[in-house]
C-alpha cells in the first residue's frame, strides 16, 4: 500500500510516494511535481569494499523519451548514451549528496533517477534531487540529510522559486542550489538550512543579488525538508552504523615522528611536480618501514599520512598565514597570455596562471554547423559550443585517452555559461562558434583558465563580444571562529579546504558560478566576503587579459567564412530553392559558396572568397526581385506570337514586347528580329494593376 506525503512547494503540489514502486531497492520514491514524475531509487551493498579510502558512489539521472510522448530517433529506437543534460543533472545530484555520507562508509552505492513524465512547468532536476534525498532518508543507508534543491530566477526585480522554462527566458539569473537541514542556532526556529551546492548562470548581476537569491532559495526549501522529516518518522528504516576507524594513538604518533618534518618541508616546495615527488618519497619510506612485518597495514599507514598532509597544509595557512607558493590569501598567481598563435584557427589564445595552462582554439561556422540537441523537454539548436579536454599529460600522468567524462563535460558547460552573456546577437553576428579548450598543464582552476582563454580566443577571432570575461576559483578554510578565504586556489588547497567556489564574470557583474561546500557553517557573511574577494580577483585578471588584447579584432580571420545575409520575402523562398533544389544547387555549383535558406526569408551565404559571395548574392537577388518600371533587363524569349514576343526577365516573371517595340524601324514579322530562346535586352515600360508587364526592345537598344 503506497504511503503518500504532500506539501506545497512554490505554489504547486509536491507529492512523494513510498512503498509504491521498486520494492527491492533500499529506498524508492516516486516524486510527483505537477505532471513531472521521477522515480528515484537508492541501493547500497551490505559490505564495504576492502582497501579503499573513498565512497564508491554512482549517480545516474536518465530521461525516458516516453516521458514526453516521443519515440527515440536513430536505428535502434531506444534511449542511448546520456545526453549533456542528463550528465550535468547526474553531477548536480552527486556533488550534493557525496559529502553527506559518513567518513569510512565504503559500500558500493547507487542512485538512479528515472524521469517517467515531464511537463514544461516543473523542473525534473529539482524533482530528482528531492527524490534522491527522500529515498536515502527512508532507507537504512547512512546519510546526513535531508536535503532539498530549488531553482531560483529573478524577473523584474522579484525572486521566483522554481520558474518554468518560459519564465527562465526572462530571468536575469538561473541558479540551482541545494540546502541541508542542520540544528538551529536561533531558538525561534525548528532548524536551519545550510548551503551545500550552487550551480548557475546570470546576466552580469551584482554580488548582492546572488547572496539574496541564495537566501531566498534556502528559505523556499523548508517545506520540502519538513516533508522528508515526516516520511522518515513514519516509515524510515534504522540506519546502518558506521563504526569510526579505531585510532591507535601510538601508531599515529609513530608515523607523525617519521613523516611530519618531511611533510612540512615538502609543502614549502612551490613547484607541483617537485612537491609531489617529495611527498611520494615520504609516503614510500614510511610505508616500507611500517609494512615490512605487516603488509596489511598499508591502507592504515596511507590514511594517517593523508590526514597529516591535510593538517600540515591547513595549519600553514591558518596559523602561519602562508600558502604553498608563498602567496597571501588574496594574491593571484602570475598570469601570462598570448593570442593568434595558431595560424589557421579562426581565433586562438594561450592562457597561463601559475602552473595551469589552457590553449583555446576557436572555429567559426555557418548555421548548418549548429549543434542539434534533442531533449525530452524539446529541441535546442546551439550556435555556441565550448568543449573542454583534460589529457593525462596535463597532470604528468600516462593513461589511455578516452571520450570526455562527466567532469570534462561539466567544466565545459560552466565555461560556456560564463561566456554566453557577452556574445553578440545572431542578427549582428550570424556565425556558429565552437571553442575547444585543451588543458596543457593543470594545478587548480583549469575550468577558470578555460573561461579566460576562451574569452581571448573570441576577441582574437573578431567576435564582437560585449565585454571581457574572466573566472577565478576561491577556497575556504574554517576552524572554529577562524576563517580564511583563499583566492585562486591550487589543487592541494582544494583537496584540503572546505569549499571550492568558482566565480566568472565581467567588470559589470557575475555571469556564472559553481560552489561545492564540504562543511556546515557557511554563513551569509562568509558567502558575501567570498564573493567580494572573488570580484577583486576577477577584475585583476580582466585587466591582465586586456593587456594582451584590449578589444575584439576589427575583422575575422581570412580563413573564416564570410557570411552575408540577404532578406527576401517569405513567398520568394521557393524561387531561391527552385524545383527540387535546382536553383540553390546551381548557385553553389557556380560560386562554391555555402548557402542556407530559412522559411522566414533569411538567406545566409558563406564563403571565404568575397567575389564568389558577391556573385551568389546577385544571383539570389535576381531570383527574388520584382520588375521595376524603367529598368533594363537581359531576358529570354519564351514565346513568339503574331503581335509580339513574351520575354522572361526574371525567374517566373514574363512581359510582352509588342511588335511595335521591337526596333526603331518598322518590323513586318516578329521572327525577323527574334526567335524563341534568344537572349534580349528589354526595358520595362509599364506594369498595370493586374501585374501585366509591357516591355520595349527598342528603348533598350545600346544598353
Amino acid at each position: 500500500m503506497a504511503k503518500v506525503f504532500n506539501t506545497d512547494f512554490a505554489g504547486r503540489a509536491l507529492t512523494l510516494k513510498a512503498d509504491y514502486m521498486a520494492a527491492q531497492a533500499d529506498g524508492a520514491i516516486l516524486a510527483v511535481y505537477g505532471d513531472t514524475v521521477v522515480l528515484v531509487t537508492a541501493i547500497s551493498l551490505k559490505t564495504g569494499r576492502e582497501g579503499i579510502d573513498f565512497l564508491p558512489l554512482t549517480v545516474d539521472y536518465q530521461e525516458m523519451t516516453f516521458a514526453a510522448g516521443k519515440i527515440p530517433g536513430g536505428f535502434f529506437k531506444r534511449e542511448g548514451r546520456p545526453n549533456e543534460r542528463e550528465i550535468l543533472t547526474s553531477r548536480i545530484i552527486d556533488r550534493s549528496i557525496r559529502p553527506l555520507f559518513p567518513k569510512g562508509f565504503s559500500c558500493e552505492t547507487q542512485i538512479v533517477a528515472t524521469v517517467l513524465s515531464v511537463d514544461n512547468e516543473n523542473d525534473s532536476d529539482v524533482t530528482a534531487l528531492v527524490g534522491a534525498s527522500a529515498a536515502l532518508a527512508i532507507s537504512d543507508i547512512p546519510f546526513k540529510g535531508p536535503i532539498a534543491g530549488v531553482r531560483v530566477g529573478r524577473i523584474d526585480g522579484h525572486y521566483v522559486c522554481n520558474p518554468s522554462a518560459e519564465m527562465l527566458l526572462k530571468s536575469e539569473i538561473n541558479i540551482f542550489l541545494v540546502g541541508r537541514k542542520v540544528a538551529s542556532t536561533d531558538g525561534g526556529r525548528a532548524f536551519d538550512v545550510n548551503l551545500v551546492m550552487v550551480e548557475g548562470d546570470a546576466r552580469q548581476v551584482g554580488e548582492e543579488i546572488i547572496v539574496n537569491a541564495i537566501n531566498f532559495g534556502l528559505e523556499s526549501m523548508r517545506p520540502v525538508i519538513e516533508l522528508q522529516d515526516k516520511m522518515r518518522e513514519a516509515l524510515g528504516k534504522e540506519k546502518r552504523t558506521v563504526a569510526p576507524a579505531d585510532v591507535d594513538e601510538a601508531f599515529v604518533e609513530k608515523i607523525s615522528e617519521m613523516a611530519l618534518g618531511g611533510l612540512q618541508e615538502a609543502y614549502r616546495i612551490a613547484a607541483k611536480l617537485e612537491r609531489y615527488a617529495r611527498l611520494d618519497q615520504i609516503r614510500d619510506d614510511v610505508v616500507k618501514a611500517l609494512t615490512a612485518e605487516d603488509p596489511a597495514a598499508r591502507p592504515r599507514v596511507l590514511a594517517v599520512i593523508d590526514s597529516l598532509e591535510r593538517r600540515v597544509l591547513r595549519e600553514m595557512i591558518l596559523k602561519e598565514k602562508r600558502r604553498i607558493d608563498g602567496r597571501s590569501s588574496t594574491d593571484i598567481r602570475p598570469i601570462s597570455s598570448e593570442v593568434g598563435l595558431l595560424p589557421r584557427a579562426h581565433g586562438s589564445a594561450l592562457f597561463m596562471r601559475g602552473e595551469t595552462q589552457a590553449l583555446a582554439a576557436l572555429t567559426l561556422g555557418t548555421s548548418s554547423d549548429e549543434q542539434r540537441l534533442d531533449y525530452i523537454g524539446g529541441e535546442e539548436m546551439r550556435s555556441f559550443m565550448l568543449h573542454y579536454n583534460f589529457p593525462p599529460y596535463s597532470v604528468g600522468e600516462a593513461r589511455m585517452l578516452r571520450a570526455p567524462g562527466r567532469r570534462e563535460i561539466g567544466h565545459g558547460a560552466l565555461a560556456r555559461k560564463a561566456l554566453l552573456p557577452v556574445l553578440p546577437a545572431e542578427e549582428a553576428f550570424p556565425y556558429t562558434i565552437r571553442i575547444v579548450s585543451e588543458i596543457l598543464s593543470s594545478n587548480g582552476s583549469s575550468s577558470m583558465a578555460t573561461v579566460c582563454g576562451g574569452c581571448l580566443s573570441l576577441m582574437d577571432a573578431g567576435v564582437p563580444v560585449a565585454d571581457v570575461v574572466s573566472g577565478i576559483a576561491m577556497g575556504l578554510l574554517k576552524e572554529g571562529d577562524e576563517v580564511v578565504i583563499l583566492s585562486d586556489i591550487l589543487g592541494d588547497e582544494d583537496h584540503a579546504g572546505d569549499m571550492d567556489f568558482k566565480v566568472c564574470g565581467t567588470k559589470k557583474g557575475i555571469t556564472a558560478m559553481q560552489m561545492d561546500i564540504k562543511i556546515d557553517g557557511l554563513t551569509e557573511d562568509i558567502l558575501r566576503r567570498a564573493l567580494l574577494q572573488a570580484k577583486e580577483g576577477r577584475l585583476f585578471i580582466i585587466d591582465k587579459l586586456r593587456e594582451t588584447l584590449s578589444e575584439p579584432r576589427k575583422d575575422i580571420s581570412i580563413y573564416a567564412p564570410r557570411i552575408t545575409t540577404v532578406k527576401v520575402r517569405p513567398e520568394k523562398v521557393r524561387d531561391v530553392i527552385g524545383s527540387g533544389g535546382k536553383n540553390i544547387r546551381q548557385i553553389i555549383a557556380e560560386t562554391g559558396v555555402t548557402i542556407d535558406v530559412d522559411d522566414d526569408g533569411t538567406v545566409t551565404i558563406a564563403s571565404s572568397d568575397g567575389e564568389a559571395a558577391a556573385r551568389a548574392v546577385a544571383m539570389v537577388r535576381w531570383l527574388t526581385e520584382d520588375a521595376e518600371i524603367g529598368k533594363i533587363y537581359r531576358g529570354t524569349v519564351k514565346k513568339i506570337v503574331d503581335f509580339g514576343a513574351f520575354v522572361e526577365i526574371l525567374p517566373g516573371t514574363e512581359g510582352l514586347v509588342h511588335i511595335s517595340q521591337l526596333a526603331k524601324e518598322r518590323v513586318n514579322k516578329v521572327t525577323d528580329i527574334l526567335r524563341e530562346g534568344d537572349e534580349v535586352m528589354v526595358k520595362v515600360l509599364e506594369i498595370d494593376k493586374q501585374g501585366k508587364i509591357r516591355l520595349s526592345r527598342k528603348d533598350a537598344l545600346g544598353a
